[in-house]
């Protein structure tokens, strides 16, 4: 993702990849090597309070918000066909801020009919993976909220 893609221009430019592909042979060798090709997550960020419950395979999400309140997130799984479900979903939500992650519908999944053509237990996970990056999300813009709260008008 550059600085500039929109969220509508990765989502679109993700669909254009995977019509440009054709058949699901060739989409789940894409989708393998994304996976390839993710960085690995560093020991430190390997806790069990990042681990995604709900997923067949080990997966670890972890995220931080910059200066500019943009949540970044950074993700691994012992899978590598998870991992590359989670390079398409750091390419979606990395590097946005809060308000547009959870704006963000699972209908796109569907567009790209990995629904259809994962398993059943992948595809509860990239359900899980997602609803966990919205929950970050939702923290992240909830404390943004609490922050411009006057604590006198509370009283």
């Amino acid at each position: 993702m550059t600085e500039i893609e929109t969220l509508d221009e990765a989502k679109r430019n993700i669909v254009d990849e995977f019509t440009f592909l054709g058949d699901w042979i060739q989409r789940y060798e894409h989708i393998i090597d994304l996976g390839r090709k993710l960085g690995d997550l560093p020991d430190e960020m390997r806790r069990n309070s990042h681990l995604v419950p709900g997923c067949q395979s080990r997966v670890w999400i972890y995220a931080s918000r910059d200066q500019g309140e943009l949540i970044h997130f950074r993700a691994d799984s012992d899978a590598m066909i998870v991992r590359g479900l989670i390079a398409l979903l750091l390419r979606l939500y990395s590097g946005r801020h809060a308000e547009e992650i959870l704006a963000t519908s699972l209908e796109f999944f569907n567009i790209l009919e990995l629904g259809s053509h994962l398993s059943g237990s992948r595809a509860n996970g990239l359900h899980a993976m997602v609803k966990r990056i919205q929950a970050y999300a939702a923290v992240y813009r909830d404390a943004e909220v609490a922050a411009t709260i006057d604590p006198a008008m509370l009283n």
